[in-house]
């Protein structure tokens, strides 16, 4: 009977040594104090969002993706996301963890809005039931963070550091140091400008565990990205169009496949000129960037839903 007195102890124990483990040494670091207590700002993976209550399965798991990323991303790579689908979870998934794609000009909005944002019932802007607030403090304070989907691969694209934690990142300071800075805005833009010419896609994700709200721009490479490869590969919806779509000037289009090669959605194909398949084609922008006789262009487009604009959000529409 001894055996069954233990297993508490052991339970209790591994939980000490798990959280220990998990607090760098620390009995609680302040970033981690800041989301306990609900102050907010103390990090976009793990503090409340001004005060707003979470259920206690909601905190441990936004303090688990905060502090165990790589991990946590891991895991949704190789053995979650490919099976979503024959789970019959694929639109839970994505309802509860997803991105809005970004064109770069609304990528560089945000980093720099010089003020306060908050705005409710977004599902038009990013049409998911979780999106309900976005919330920006002007200007950003963004942190440059290693990318839990290209520490995933074998052979990931360079660089790494390029994902952005906006809006409140002390936490992924004091629990990740060895691999994230904050950076000011001038830096953060010539990341996204950065890559943009390599072809990669800003889009701006929002999480359950994150309070449901924006909390990162992550530049995604379609060999790299898991949420782009769960969409493409394994249906997925995880990311919701910019608002925009390609339109090609065929008088300009040399035909020479650059776009489709590029397109990090299928979305494209060249035959004779360059075509672009409406329905998957979410108005990234990479195609335009990289067409080198400017024969590709990003229209607006309803039908594709409202752009992430924080310049309009801002305007007469609850600025905090």
């Amino acid at each position: 009977m001894l055996w069954l007195l233990a297993i508490p102890v052991v339970l209790v124990v591994g939980l000490v040594v798990l959280w220990f483990v998990g607090e760098r040494g620390h009995l609680m670091l302040p970033s981690t104090r800041a989301a306990v207590l609900g102050r907010g700002g103390g990090s976009a993976s793990a503090a409340g969002s001004g005060g707003r209550r979470r259920s206690l399965l909601t905190a441990v798991h936004g303090y688990v993706y905060g502090r165990f990323t790589f991990q946590y991303i891991r895991v949704a790579i190789r053995h979650i996301m490919p099976r979503l689908e024959r789970w019959g979870l694929a639109r839970w998934w994505a309802d509860h963890y997803h991105g809005k794609v970004l064109p770069t000009e609304l990528a560089c909005a945000i980093i720099r809005l010089d003020h306060d944002i908050k705005r409710t019932d977004l599902e038009q802007i990013v049409p998911y039931p979780t999106a309900r607030d976005i919330l920006l403090k002007g200007p950003p304070n963004v942190v440059l963070f290693d990318c839990p989907c290209r520490a995933a691969r074998e052979n990931p694209c360079l660089p790494t550091d390029v994902c952005m934690v906006v809006g409140g990142g002390d936490f992924t300071l004091d629990h990740h140091p060895q691999r994230s800075r904050r950076v000011t805005q001038e830096e953060a833009l010539e990341v996204l400008h950065a890559e943009h010419q390599r072809g990669h896609v800003h889009t701006a994700y929002f999480k359950d565990a994150c309070d449901d709200r924006f909390y990162a721009i992550c530049n995604c490479c379609g060999c790299c990205c898991g949420g782009l490869e769960a969409m493409t590969k394994h249906g997925v919806p995880m990311v919701a169009s910019s608002g925009f779509v390609a339109e090609v000037d065929e008088d300009y289009c040399a035909a020479c496949g650059n776009c489709e090669e590029i397109c990090p959605f299928g979305a494209v194909s060249v035959n004779g000129t360059s075509q672009v398949d409406w329905e998957k084609c979410m108005g990234c922008g990479v195609c335009e960037g990289q067409c080198e006789t400017g024969a590709i262009t990003l229209v607006r487009d309803a039908r594709k839903g409202i752009p992430l604009d924080v310049r309009e959000i801002g305007v007469g529409a609850g600025v905090a």
